[in-house]
């Protein structure tokens, strides 16, 4: 994953950083929330290990300016927060609240990181898989009418033109004239020959 980690500490950068590119990981270092906000608005990334405390702007502050950035995006980025053993349970509320999705407590063990992580692939692979399945429109393989959001099946016409500015005219392919036309006109011909 590529993921960008921000600390003001210089030690823990190190250590979180060491301990990410081990794991296969493409790693990205800030020092506080507002260059890390800089450099998630030049590159994208799949997750986010930040700390919670930092000068010029804070772990929760940059997770919510990650949040409205990813709902005007359509993505998601997965945030993780790092935590002082001391943090009580209304602060985890509000980070939560903010848009944190998980937390690992200073010092980090190498086994909680990967776990997270872990954690963090599955969950976002999910996301994929559930954004494509949205973007289906379900058609009937015989009658070609699509299933709306209300399971309301209507033509495919009609489905269109509410939901776009687009028109439409009617006309008969080549495949159809030679399969529904053609043999229409010869019963007719035989009909009429016969009277």
């Amino acid at each position: 994953m590529k993921i960008l980690v921000v600390d003001d500490d210089p030690t823990t950068l190190a250590i979180v950083h060491a301990t990410l590119k081990k794991l296969g990981h493409e790693v990205t270092l800030r020092e506080d929330g507002a260059r890390a906000w800089q450099a998630f608005q030049q590159e994208s990334f799949t997750a986010v290990v930040s700390d919670w405390m930092m000068p010029n702007m804070d772990g929760l502050e940059l997770c919510k300016k990650i949040r409205e950035r990813d709902t005007q995006a359509d993505q998601y980025t997965y945030f993780i927060l790092l935590t002082a053993r001391s943090s009580n349970h209304e602060a985890l509320v509000e980070a939560t609240s903010a848009g944190v999705d998980d937390f690992l407590v200073k010092p980090m063990n190498p086994d909680q990181v990967w776990m997270r992580l872990k954690v963090a692939e599955r969950i976002l692979t999910y996301r994929r898989e559930i954004s494509s399945l949205e973007d289906m429109l379900p058609i009937c393989s015989y009658c070609k009418k699509v299933r709306d959001d209300q399971n309301y099946w209507e033509q495919v016409e009609t489905y269109i033109s509410e939901r776009t500015e687009t028109r439409f005219s009617h006309g008969i392919c080549p495949d159809c004239y030679e399969t529904h036309i053609k043999p229409q006109l010869r019963d007719r011909e035989k009909r009429q020959e016969s009277n």
